[in-house]
């Protein structure tokens, strides 16, 4: 192709956008260290900063520090004051870098990034071969950020906003129901549930042994050991009738069989029994996710959910932005009759389903 043939302008403002994102992509570890080592921490709320007392405040090198608050500058993540050389970490931007138990906390992602790269031989083989990657094969660091980059949404949301949408669910928990968390993980949502209602009983089942390990030192951390009970299980395999409220958070899509799952959901509900179904948020049309939250959870489930499924028995793969219509037909095919939109987050789509 001749230049004469280039749009110079669509050219430029391509290469605009691929060099802002060069620009986010490396400073991800920044964003790590950042956290590791309490720089945003020792800057909220603190007003503005040299970098030398940034540097004392959190005990790190100066001149390292200097560099990275320029970079967290150039980004945006901080102001800068040129006339006195120092650095303000705005209370909104706090939020979401410092404070751990805000629901804006943004840096448990970075967990799940780094592991990305860390798998990065494995999956390009997954592509080649077409074959699964599962979740258990992933570098360590995927589990951690997994759960940390979910648990700040699910503390603001679950116990004052998505319990009370579903129909009667939120008096049966108050008075004392049976609760089944499927796909639970390191447990952040089965403990922030059992905070909440302490005349409740509470099970959490996850295939993997090492996050279930993990959710019951969590739950022990938490003073909720007593009124909840992990297991190692699958979704299609785990004990238990009767359950008032079983839920899924963020992974029905990972499963190789979620239509089987659906119906082993469907065995273990009590009569009026409710079935909570957390997904990332999707609209129904795939031109509708092409904006900046679609792309990340498409990114997430090319390399982490379409393998996981990929890897186990039927692999129907249904990826991260399956939506509301899609994840309906495999509900209504594991059995379930009633179906509806109970609420909705920008990052969450909260479905109930009934018998």
């Amino acid at each position: 192709m001749s230049t004469s043939e280039i749009d110079e302008a669509k050219l430029e403002a391509f290469m605009g956008q691929a060099v802002t994102d060069m620009g986010a992509i490396i400073s991800a570890p920044l964003m790590l260290i950042g956290e590791k080592l309490g720089l945003y921490k020792a800057m909220a709320h603190a007003g503005p900063l040299s970098s030398e007392e940034v540097a004392k405040r959190s005990g790190a090198a100066e001149r390292y520090v200097r560099e990275w608050l320029r970079n967290q500058a150039a980004g945006g993540y901080v102001t800068y004051d040129e006339e006195t050389d120092r650095y303000t970490l705005p209370d909104e931007q706090a939020l979401a870098l410092a404070d751990e138990d805000s629901p804006f906390y943004i840096l448990g992602l970075y967990d799940s990034i780094a592991s990305i790269y860390a798998d990065e031989d494995q999956i390009v083989e997954a592509f080649r071969s077409g074959k699964g990657m599962g979740w258990h094969e992933h570098d360590h660091r995927l589990f951690r950020g997994t759960e940390r980059f979910f648990r700040p949404g699910y503390r603001g949301n679950l116990v004052p906003e998505w319990i009370p949408a579903l129909d009667g669910v939120q008096d049966k928990l108050e008075r004392g129901a049976k609760v089944a968390d499927v796909g639970c993980g390191h447990g952040a949502s089965t403990i922030i549930m059992a905070e909440a209602f302490p005349n409740s009983e509470f099970f959490g089942f996850d295939y993997h042994a090492a996050s279930i390990e993990r959710a019951r030192e969590a739950a022990s951390e938490a003073g909720v050991e007593d009124r909840i009970t992990f297991a190692v299980a699958s979704a299609k395999d785990y004990p238990g009738s009767g359950y008032d409220l079983v839920c899924v958070f963020d992974c029905l899509h990972d499963m190789g069989d979620p239509v089987g799952a659906s119906a082993h959901v469907l065995e273990t509900l009590a009569d009026d029994g409710t079935w909570m179904i957390v997904e990332p948020f999707a609209n129904d049309r795939v031109e509708e996710n092409f904006n900046p939250v679609g792309r990340v959870f498409y990114g997430a489930s090319t390399v982490i959910c379409t393998p996981a499924s990929l890897s186990q028995e039927v692999g129907l793969a249904l990826g991260a932005q399956a939506g509301q219509a899609r994840l309906t037909e495999v509900l209504e095919d594991g059995g379930f009759t009633r179906v509806r939109r109970a609420t909705e987050t920008p990052f969450n789509l909260i479905l109930e389903a009934r018998p």
